[in-house]
């Protein structure tokens, strides 16, 4: 393995599009939500060994989360775990890696990841993973691996990429033409029968010099807040007040927009490995590996369902029995303190819980 190859793994989302599974003290990130037995970021720990070197891999997260990484990720080295005072989603989270990586290894290339996210075939993951690692350490590109579609989802990001279908097919590293985030249904279904699209999957790999010049260039408002990282964090004692001033004033926007479509050094890697972003209860029903005969999926050991179909049934009380009829379509999330019952429609969802204005419920919002 290469040493100047890392892996940063992103887990510091709220998870409160799974509410009520996924609570504020305990996002989805550190669940296991899909009956597997190990949490969305142990498995993407997993996936990372191998890859890079193991004192290569980092961990970024909110600081409220220290607790359950140690207690989860026992291994990891406590130099490894990045700690971000409040969440402002991908750019402050990502110039804060690079910046803490380059004072570590100049000639770093990094592969940053979400582990809200489930890849089968770990063997293709890996081998395009090295290959997108390789790639951008002799190259000044900011790399994405990008996803094959197999239909037109309305819930994932889009990229089309300079010299069409044809290119896809070479499974070679290619120039993006353009992003497109979550498109509307008709859209989504344009691009998928072009065959000029991937679907972005949110793992970035660059050379973490490469992605220094391009925030600076792009977001000089967030980069120039880390001025005087190099000493800053370097320092235990110094880098919780520098972190706490700087996401204090930091904007709040994604890598996505921030710099990916505007750089003209995005590039993509065609992929060809199963995989299922986590983002929605409809994405996890998808992916539900377990269904019955009419398509319903249970994490329950006792379901007595009848004329039931399409919906997603959990319990965090596996013994417990499940006697539901007449369900079409919808989500069942049964746990200690609270049972949601609800369209699986995401729109009705979000609408759904976000009037949920109870005391005692404030992890809702």
């Amino acid at each position: 393995m290469n040493r100047h190859h890392y892996c940063v793994i992103m887990a510091g989302g709220s998870g409160d599009r799974f509410w009520p599974l996924s609570r504020e003290n305990n996002p989805k990130q550190f669940l296991d939500m899909t009956g597997d037995s190990e949490s969305f970021l142990v498995r993407t720990y997993q996936m990372c060994q191998g890859i890079v070197p193991k004192e290569n891999i980092l961990v970024i997260t909110l600081g409220k989360y220290r607790e359950i990484v140690e207690e989860q990720l026992p291994e990891l080295d406590s130099a490894n775990l990045l700690l971000e005072p409040i969440g402002k989603k991908t750019a402050p989270c990502i110039t804060y890696a690079t910046y803490e990586i380059l004072r570590r290894d100049p000639k770093a290339v990094m592969a940053m990841t979400p582990c809200d996210m489930i890849i089968k075939d770990w063997d293709v993951f890996s081998k395009a993973l090295c290959k997108a690692l390789d790639y951008a350490e002799k190259n000044d590109v900011l790399m994405t691996l990008g996803i094959t579609p197999t239909h037109p989802d309305p819930n994932y990001g889009y990229i089309q990429i300079a010299g069409g279908a044809a290119a896809i097919k070479e499974d070679i590293p290619v120039q993006v033409k353009t992003f497109t985030e979550k498109p509307p249904q008709y859209l989504a279904e344009i691009f998928c029968n072009s065959g000029e699209f991937l679907w972005n999957s949110g793992i970035f790999v660059w050379q973490a010099a490469v992605i220094r010049e391009e925030l600076e260039k792009y977001l000089p408002e967030i980069t120039n807040l880390f001025t005087g990282w190099e000493t800053a964090l370097a320092s235990e004692d110094t880098k919780e007040v520098f972190l706490e001033r700087v996401y204090a004033d930091c904007k709040k926007i994604s890598i996505d927009y921030g710099v990916m479509e505007k750089t003209s050094r995005a590039w993509v890697h065609p992929a060809k490995f199963e995989w299922y972003d986590i983002d929605n209860w409809d994405a996890l029903y998808n992916y539900y590996p377990d269904k019955d005969s009419k398509n319903n999926a249970c994490n329950g050991t006792r379901p007595y369902f009848e004329d039931n179909r399409d919906s997603l049934i959990l319990t965090t009380s596996p013994g417990k029995l499940l006697a539901i009829k007449g369900l079409k379509d919808y989500i069942v999330v049964d746990t200690d303190d609270v049972l949601l019952i609800c369209p699986k429609d995401d729109k009705d969802y979000k609408d759904f819980i976000t009037g949920l204005g109870m005391p005692g419920f404030d992890d809702v919002r």
